[in-house]
């Protein structure tokens, strides 16, 4: 078995979530052990929640965000959970339980300040070596893009919401 990897999905386009989720399906496959923490979002009825229930064995799920941060009002009630929700984070991957560990929007953690940038980065070099960790979110900064194997940028090209359109059951939730 190859050495386990940390790989960024980023960027401002829509499917970074997305990615990661297919390749959490695709390590289930293998019937390897799966967990997802998600940092910012707060919403419990989205379908990588709701799939929970048919999974059970292999994939935890773990919703420790209290929601999307729009202004400084929001960085400052979501530092609480942020350190929770890292916490939480390290003591999983330390428990070395999971082949596949998903950080879903780790970098606004970051880029909000919510928790240091070398504390995030050193905790993840020191992964276990056989565990495949997944870092999601917009604004990954250069020292993840640097310590990463795998960095793909979603670049959006075209999106409904830009028409009024609203957000759409088993497309962004």
């Amino acid at each position: 078995m190859g050495k386990g990897l940390i790989i960024v999905y980023t960027g401002n386009g829509k499917g970074k979530t997305t990615a990661a989720l297919g390749l959490a399906f695709r390590t289930i496959g293998h019937r390897w052990k799966v967990c997802m923490i998600q940092f910012i979002k707060s919403k419990t009825n989205c379908g990588e929640h709701k799939i929970k229930k048919y999974l059970d064995k292999l994939y935890t799920f773990h919703v420790l965000g209290k929601g999307f941060i729009l202004n400084e009002e929001d960085v400052n009630s979501n530092q609480n959970a942020a350190r929770n929700a890292w916490n939480k984070a390290k003591q999983i991957i330390s428990s070395n339980e999971y082949k596949l560990v998903i950080l879903d929007e780790l970098t606004y953690l970051i880029s909000y300040n919510l928790i240091d940038e070398k504390e995030i980065i050193d905790f993840l070099i020191n992964k276990p070596e056989n565990m495949h960790i997944i870092v999601t979110g917009r604004i990954a900064p250069a020292s993840l893009i640097d310590k990463a194997d795998i960095v793909t940028e979603m670049r959006e090209i075209k999106h409904y919401f830009n028409q009024g359109f609203a957000a759409q059951k088993g497309i962004e939730w």
